[in-house]
């Protein structure tokens, strides 16, 4: 379930947490299939931890996910359901993505 407060993107962390060597996890779907994807980097919009994914068999897409870290240092994704808080989520990695240029 995604939060409700809608990130505001002049709060985004300017500096996206770059994994040093590369990190893939496995999304599982409702349907059964499964997809690995490399993990590029978490950042933060609002006060929230987002996650940025690229599909390890497709390099143009970019997943984006909210990110929760849990007290026993596991981690959970959760779905962006809101359209602001997408477009803002979106907004904010494409300007980090920019800065890393």
């Amino acid at each position: 379930m995604a939060d409700e407060e809608t990130p505001i993107v002049d709060d985004y962390d300017e500096n996206l947490d770059e994994v040093e060597s590369p990190e893939f996890i496995t999304l599982d779907y409702e349907d059964g299939t499964s997809e690995r994807c490399e993990v590029l980097g978490i950042f933060e919009c609002g006060e929230r931890g987002y996650v940025a994914l690229v599909p390890a068999s497709n390099d143009d897409s970019v997943y984006l996910y909210g990110y929760d870290e849990h007290d026993d240092g596991s981690f959970s994704l959760v779905d962006i359901d809101d359209d602001d808080e997408f477009e803002a989520v979106s907004a904010a990695y494409e300007s980090l993505m920019e800065d890393e240029d």
